[in-house]
């Protein structure tokens, strides 16, 4: 598997490191054209939002499949009807790590149990590193999305932590907390390189824009 990584920041470059010699790396500076990412056969991108309408244009162009680690960017709607008519595969996550996904799962539980309590208040509090321009996290919207409930937001930026994520539901009588923490960004590597090689494996996948969650499901049922 070749793999064009656009975006040399922290995951960016943890893809890279982990793909080795497998890796063509893209930075800013870089002149991306769809003739190169041709070579390739998927690419793996972490550029900020104010990045993306301009790398997927030329992504798009390419039509390799693609897998999207960017947040804080809004999505053409018509973008499914544009990777169709490339015949193209792209997915897009807030976050790779798979242990978020069976986190996903038991949000979806607490959200939906809340109908057994009297009461509940949702609390979702998120944590970051200073560079993250985004707040709140991508993630944390998702696990408000996940819940199914509303729930308050809040966010704080710190050092260099790759990511926290609480959730505190609280009644009168009792608090149930649920928490996520990352600790080495190659976890998020990891889990983009997972996808990446999914798409490439599983061929009748048909061409359009899907959430990671969902891939994460398709493979997840086949454990079961």
């Amino acid at each position: 598997m070749k793999v064009s990584v656009i975006g040399t920041g922290k995951t960016g470059s943890a893809v890279a490191e982990l793909l080795g010699s497998q890796a063509v790396c893209y930075d800013s500076k870089s002149n991306i054209t769809a003739g190169k990412l041709k070579e390739t056969d998927v690419a793996i991108i972490f550029v900020p939002g104010e990045a993306a309408a301009e790398v997927s244009e030329v992504v798009l162009k390419s039509g390799i499949p693609a897998v999207w680690g960017t947040t804080g960017y809004a999505w053409p709607e018509n973008l499914p009807s544009q990777l169709k008519e490339v015949n193209a595969k792209w997915i897009i996550g807030s976050n790779f790590s798979l242990g978020m996904n069976l986190i996903r799962k038991a949000l979806n539980i607490l959200g939906k149990g809340g109908d057994f309590l009297q009461d509940p208040e949702y609390h979702i509090h998120e944590v970051h590193h200073v560079h993250k321009k985004d707040a709140p996290s991508g993630t944390a919207l998702s696990w408000q999305e996940w819940l199914g409930r509303d729930a308050s937001i809040s966010s704080d930026r710190q050092g260099d932590v790759k990511g926290i994520h609480n959730l505190h539901l609280q009644t009168n009588n009792e608090s149930i907390y649920l928490k996520h923490e990352a600790h080495n960004r190659k976890l998020f590597a990891e889990g983009a390189i997972w996808t990446a090689e999914y798409l490439l494996k599983n061929p009748q996948i048909e061409p359009g824009v899907y959430p990671f969650s969902s891939i994460f499901d398709q493979a997840f049922s086949k454990l079961l």
